[in-house]
């Protein structure tokens, strides 16, 4: 399994081996020793997401209350996607910084986006499936959402492709706005969580 740390710290990209043959292939998109090594502590999972998207589709920039927030551990196994991360601490040294990676089934990359990290993807093809491992369960009143058409996160969605999004998703606040609300975590918030997951781990 290789790792890279993304420019938003505490976001990982991961790639497994693939391990093709005259069958198929096998793979393992998740393994605890790296992941452990990496980010620091084991991923508790509570919840799987699983969901299918047609091209064009995003869904996000979703985030949630730190503490508890929901960390993600998302994988594409059918088409592809493109996932973005936002740093969205108050106080981070890159608060406002993203990046992004392409999921497919091919190399099979996972991103983990830790608590407090705005994440988002957006389907780069028809029939494109999302899995990913949640930390925590739904909980709708700590669920809240950027647009990700914000113009001032200039989020690099292919401009080729026509955009799909939910009346939630496209009526969510802008950066800015979120933040003069009171909506986004803060840095110092959130450190204090990773350093109590670590403990406990």
């Amino acid at each position: 399994m290789d790792v890279r740390e993304l420019a938003v710290p505490g976001a990982f990209e991961f790639t497994p081996r693939v391990f093709p043959d005259d069958r198929g292939l096998f793979v393992c998109p998740f393994l605890e020793e790296p992941f452990v090594k990496a980010v620091g502590h084991p991923l508790r999972i509570a919840q799987t997401n699983h969901s299918k998207s047609r091209r064009g589709t995003i869904r996000g920039m979703h985030f949630s209350d730190v503490p508890p927030s929901q960390a993600k551990y998302v994988y594409c196994p059918q088409g592809s996607l493109l996932d973005v991360v936002v740093d969205i601490r108050v106080g981070s040294p890159t608060f406002g910084r993203w990046d992004a990676v392409r999921l497919d089934p091919v190399d099979f990359r996972a991103v983990y986006v830790p608590e407090g990290v705005a994440h988002g993807i957006m389907a780069l093809e028809d029939e494109t499936v999302i899995s990913y491992l949640c930390s925590t369960g739904y909980n709708p009143a700590a669920e809240h959402g950027l647009n990700p058409l914000d113009a001032a996160l200039d989020l690099p969605w292919p401009a080729e492709i026509e955009v799909v999004l939910s009346d939630k998703d496209r009526e969510a606040p802008d950066l800015a706005e979120a933040e003069k609300a009171g909506l986004l975590p803060s840095y110092a918030d959130c450190l204090a969580h990773y350093q109590r997951l670590r403990s406990a781990g």
